[in-house]
């Protein structure tokens, strides 16, 4: 009987242990099933290209973290949608306008971001946008971003302001054209997944 009894007693400490696991394993994924989140984007990393130009300026640069890319945006305050051109694409080195030198952008890949608005006031000349040229974007730190690793200025030439951001590897990325700036997002991944 005694025996029969200690069976019995190992028996079921047995299935709550098992029981125990099984429970803290489905924990543990409805967990991780919560953290992920679903980016499916459906962007691709081609050129984004609109036609179109404004003789307000640039008058700032500023960047932002999201649960599925980074953002950066240029301000360009006054200026309506439909008259914000730009051209970005990656590059395999960024050229400055104009001169044709060489600007040095940290990263996996290289985009080119063009905005067709000045980085000056057309009627004086004198410079909206405080970037110095080769130098990093005044005011944007990329510390703890998944996707930027560097930015910098190349200058305002002709009507347009030009800019280089590096990123982690060549990745998936929109544009919008918005009242007042033109947002530029690179997805975290190509999976959809953060």
């Amino acid at each position: 009987m005694r025996r029969s009894r200690a069976v019995w007693v190992a028996v079921v400490l047995a299935g709550t242990a098992l029981a125990t696991a099984t429970v803290t394993d489905a924990r543990s994924t409805v967990r991780n099933t919560a953290h992920t989140t679903a980016c499916a984007t459906g962007w691709s990393s081609l050129d984004k290209t609109r036609a179109a130009g404004t003789t307000t300026p640039v008058t700032n640069v500023k960047a932002g973290r999201h649960a599925c890319f980074d953002r950066l945006v240029v301000d360009v305050p006054g200026a309506r949608a439909g008259r914000l051109g730009h051209v970005v694409r990656y590059v395999d080195r960024l050229h400055q306008d104009g001169s044709g030198r060489p600007i040095p952008v940290g990263g996996g890949a290289v985009l080119e971001v063009r905005i067709a608005a000045p980085g000056y006031r057309p009627e004086t000349g004198a410079a909206t946008y405080p970037g110095r040229a080769g130098g990093p974007l005044p005011g944007v730190d990329l510390t703890g971003y998944r996707t930027f690793r560097d930015t910098r200025f190349a200058g305002s030439f002709e009507g347009e302001t030009q800019f280089g951001l590096g990123v982690r590897a060549r990745l998936p990325f929109r544009v919008l054209a918005q009242d007042g700036r033109v947002v530029v997002d690179v997805a975290h991944s190509w999976s959809g997944t953060r």
